[in-house]
């Protein structure tokens, strides 16, 4: 803001510094001069002051009444006056305008900048978001070709297992013809042992027929222990290659225990495969019980052809027994043929043979 009022002598110096410097000494020279301070109007009026002072230059005096100018200069001053406060309000105007539009210009960078930053951000997270979707899609390649594998891996030991419960259904099979065709030469073994008992008690003419069919009886004892020994001998063999296709089976089952957990990790829906593989396990743990019942009776079998050897150590001895009778009976018939009158001797000998073979 200009200051309210400007000293005359102000302006005769300023007008005097503009004359020195070559400069024409208009209103707003002088006002630039005094540092833009002072209205037009009395600068204006000071001037024509000082140029009446001066006496004037030559053709610039008018013939006006004093009254006239000073109504001149007076409007001029007030012209002057408005002009400066009309000039100071646009100036206070565009100076608030100016900052309005500062504040916006920042307020606009901040927000760019904000803008920016959050573009900047959001390219980042985008790209972090895609490395980290392609890392899932490759996990899930693997993670399918893995299953794949596993389940292929689960169908190959399905029928492996398939196989192996085919082959132990038909050792058992074996095993139930073994026991039956055992329990078919026990039976026959009693029958043969009743029939004995029977011969035995028959008369003594039958002795020698009796001998005969004793000594039959040995023979088919004898080629039945030898046929027991070779089914025990089968059986034993049976037992070890059961034994070695349940270890087999065992070290087959290890890996498949290991896959059924890997597989449970990945995907809870083969839950299921697990639970036929355990009931695989489960029922590979029977065959082993069964193996064992199986052993118990092989077992029993060697037993039984102990007990048979006995029964035919004793048949010798019985027939050895018998035929040391049937000696003394030929002795005795001899004697029978040389003297009639020793008949009745010879069937006492006879009786008393038989009361001591009784």
């Amino acid at each position: 803001m200009a200051r309210a009022g400007i000293y005359k002598s102000e302006v005769v110096r300023a007008r005097d510094n503009l004359l020195a410097m070559g400069r024409y000494p208009s209103i707003d020279a002088i006002r630039g001069e005094l540092g833009n301070t002072g209205s037009k109007g009395t600068i204006h009026r000071y001037l024509k002051e000082i140029e009446e002072e001066e006496g004037g230059s030559p053709g610039t005096q008018v013939a006006v009444s004093d009254a006239i100018q000073d109504l001149a200069a007076r409007l001029a001053e007030r012209l002057y006056e408005e002009a400066d406060q009309r000039m100071a309000v646009l100036t206070d105007k565009h100076k608030a305008e100016i900052a309005m539009l500062n504040d916006a210009i920042a307020a606009l960078r901040t927000e760019s900048e904000s803008f920016r930053g959050q573009s900047e951000r959001q390219t980042i997270e985008l790209a972090t978001e895609k490395a980290a979707h392609a890392d899932t899609l490759a996990n899930l390649q693997d993670e399918r070709i893995a299953r794949a594998q596993m389940t292929q891996r689960i169908q190959d030991m399905e029928g492996q297992l398939t196989k192996e419960e085919a082959h132990r259904v038909s050792l058992e099979e074996k095993h139930q013809h073994a026991r039956e065709a055992l329990e078919h030469f026990r039976t026959a073994a009693k029958e043969q042992r009743e029939q004995d008992q029977r011969q035995f008690e028959q008369q003594i003419q039958f002795l020698q027929g009796e001998l005969r069919a004793a000594k039959e009886t040995v023979n088919a004892k004898q080629q039945e222990l030898i046929h027991s020994h070779q089914d025990n001998a089968r059986l034993s063999s049976e037992q070890t290659h059961l034994r070695s296709e349940v270890h087999r089976l065992e070290s087959e089952i290890r890996p498949l225990r290991i896959a059924r957990e890997h597989l449970a990790v990945s995907e809870l829906k083969n839950q299921q495969l697990e639970e036929r593989l355990a009931q695989s396990a489960a029922h590979i743990d029977e065959l082993v019980v069964e193996n064992q019942s199986s052993t118990g009776k092989l077992q029993d079998a060697n037993q039984a052809g102990l007990r048979l050897e006995t029964e035919l150590t004793a048949a010798k001895a019985v027939l050895a027994s018998q035929e040391q009778i049937l000696q003394k009976l030929t002795v005795n018939q001899i004697s029978a043929t040389k003297s009639s009158g020793q008949r009745k001797g010879s069937a006492e000998n006879q009786e008393t043979l038989f009361d001591t073979e009784k």
